[in-house]
């Protein structure tokens, strides 16, 4: 799905602002009719739980309404005229005046509803957009809803952050031509000095279909005709982590000689592969240092903010990381082209986080019931899990810093039925794209003894807390137990190692000259602790601190004002470990320690 953009020929214009807003307490099949009758306003892009002081809107369960006016430009009349939602927590149905016009399933990716032979040009209409945050076994992530004692439905989850609800990205009007390019995948690699850019156009009607390249400074590098060739570029400058480098791919469709649609987008010019125990980008070892983040903020909850994401990725550079993973859900796409300009490595991951009845089970791992089952994760939880991994790849495929995709985090891959769930996943997204390699992020009830669908994934991306979760405050038994589980996943797969989750709850301002749980100093220490592990082997290819900052979470006793494993603080002040990672880190240079250029 191609992010709408201002051309030549197609036109932009941004629904985002203050709209009318309300909580539903009618049935939830119950259509939606007329202007809201609403004191209450609600900004866009956000999430609408922080906004208010009213606990029954935080804590509502069920459809909420967004209401504005929308005028179509007048220009608009030869052309399509679409909306897009770049995302709606977690279903959305858009009505225009009192009709339906559309509808989705899936809180972290776009969709487009066509309001062409609707709306004219010109024209204005009442756009109500109702969204729920409603998780259920069928959904992803997958939830439950109970109804308590006193009538109220209450939401549970088995994720550990917040469930901000809502349209937390921008909302679009935009025009395109009747006949248009419709998509555009690039595939790129290079051999010696010589790039090259394969391409495959699809247009919305036989038209004949022209490409050019344009280097950084505008200069046309290379030109094509047809909806499928390869574009070479002599003297290519690659797309490196740390030193980005874009060309410009600007796709048009002709008609008789002339221009009827045109499409631009960056282009990196870069391979990913692993081979052996090496992850390699543009055949070079390459060594993540980074995070799994969380799009997380005060007050916007979820919503996508600029200024935030600056700052966020400025604190990435002067820390030293050169990667993150997108966790637990895709981030907004503004922050996938951000990575891109700036050369930041991205594992991007899906929504697919709880898929574990172990958790519930607590740190023993003994599930309820099978995780793998009709009362959990079954038929329609795997065909909702595919149908995002479609929309997924469909909207990331051809951003460069994507290096990696994640299926799933912390699922249930030591129990009976995994291997039937996933082995259909992982054969779509090698379909989808086979050009990167795949992972998943393994809980710690999943060890090298019982994991099932390992073999399926190329990188073995682990997610442990020795010293916090098991050895609590005991950091040299947990040296111990991390010592042979990383070497019993080296023995088992042959595959490269990372670690995409390790850290420690710490609260700001807590101090001891103790290994003591929650203070500045043994955060400090556990990771050290981690990194003199991570450096004994030569197949470890990463490491991913959990996490980038302190995020919101569900009201759980063992969460006070949310998940303290941040290496800075919410609103983003460094604690005392942010110091000593960013000594190891700018050292690294990308490398694994211990290596030489």
């Amino acid at each position: 799905m191609l992010k709408p953009t201002s051309t030549s020929t197609r036109e932009l214009v941004s629904l985002d602002g203050v709209w009318r807003f309300a909580i539903d307490s009618r049935l939830p099949d119950q259509p939606w009719h007329g202007p809201l009758d609403t004191p209450l306003e609600a900004a866009v892009p956000a999430s609408y739980n922080d906004l208010f002081a009213d606990p029954e809107i935080r804590d509502h369960v069920g459809w909420v309404y967004y209401q504005r006016e929308v005028r179509v430009p007048r220009g608009w009349g030869e052309d399509e005229t679409l909306l897009r939602f770049d995302a709606a927590t977690h279903a959305a149905r858009v009505y225009v005046d009192d009709r339906l016009v559309g509808e989705h399933i899936g809180g972290y990716t776009p969709f487009d509803v066509n309001l062409t032979g609707i709306v004219p040009a010109g024209g204005s209409f009442r756009l109500t957009v109702a969204v729920s945050g409603e998780l259920t076994n069928e959904t992803v992530p997958p939830g439950k809803i109970e109804v308590g004692i006193d009538g109220r439905r209450r939401q549970t989850y088995f994720h550990d952050f917040y469930n901000y609800a809502g349209l937390a990205r921008s909302v679009w009007l935009y025009s395109r031509p009747r006949t248009h390019v419709e998509d555009v995948t690039v595939v790129t690699g290079f051999a010696g000095t010589a790039g090259s850019v394969d391409y495959r156009i699809v247009t919305s009607g036989a038209i004949d279909v022209r490409v050019r390249l344009a280097d950084a400074r505008g200069n046309i590098v290379a030109e094509a005709t047809g909806p499928v060739g390869t574009l070479t570029v002599a003297d290519v400058v690659l797309w490196r982590p740390g030193a980005a480098y874009l060309y410009d791919l600007t796709v048009e469709a002709v008609s008789d000689g002339v221009v009827v649609d045109s499409y631009s987008l960056p282009v990196g010019v870069r391979t990913v592969e692993v081979r052996g125990h090496e992850f390699l980008i543009n055949d070079e070892p390459f060594y993540f240092t980074g995070f799994g983040k969380h799009e997380d903020s005060p007050v916007r909850g979820k919503g996508h903010d600029d200024a935030f994401m600056v700052h966020d990725f400025q604190l990435m550079e002067w820390i030293g990381a050169n990667s993150f993973r997108t966790s637990h859900y895709p981030y907004a796409e503004e922050v996938l082209e951000f990575a891109d300009r700036h050369g930041i490595v991205v594992i991007d991951e899906t929504a697919a986080v709880g898929l574990n009845m172990g958790v519930v089970g607590g740190m023993s791992g003994t599930p309820p019931f099978p995780t793998f089952s009709e009362q959990y994760a079954n038929a329609a939880t795997q065909e909702a899990h595919a149908q995002h991994l479609r929309e997924l790849i469909a909207r990331d495929k051809n951003h460069p810093c994507v290096v990696m995709w994640c299926i799933a985090n912390e699922p249930a891959s030591n129990e009976e039925g995994a291997l039937e769930y996933f082995e259909p996943l992982v054969t779509l997204t090698r379909e989808l794209d086979p050009t990167r390699p795949v992972t998943y992020s393994l809980v710690m009830f999943a060890t090298f003894q019982n994991d099932k669908i390992i073999d399926l994934f190329d990188v073995v991306s682990m997610n442990r807390y020795y010293g916090w979760y098991i050895a609590t405050a005991d950091l040299a038994l947990a040296e111990m137990y991390l010592q042979g589980d990383i070497q019993g996943w080296i023995d088992r797969t042959g595959k490269p190692i990372m670690m995409t989750e390790y850290g420690a709850d710490t609260q700001p301002g807590v101090h001891s000259i103790w290994d003591a749980a929650w203070t500045e100093e043994y955060q400090r220490d556990y990771l050290a602790m981690n990194h003199r592990v991570f450096d004994r082997f030569p197949q470890f290819v990463g490491e991913q601190v959990w996490n980038f900052a302190d995020f919101a979470t569900s009201n759980g006793i063992h969460r006070v004002e949310g998940n303290k494993k941040g290496i800075f603080t919410r609103d983003r002040k460094p604690k005392t470990a942010a110091h000593s990672l960013r000594r190891r880190w700018l050292g690294l240079d990308g490398r694994k320690p211990g290596t030489t250029d």
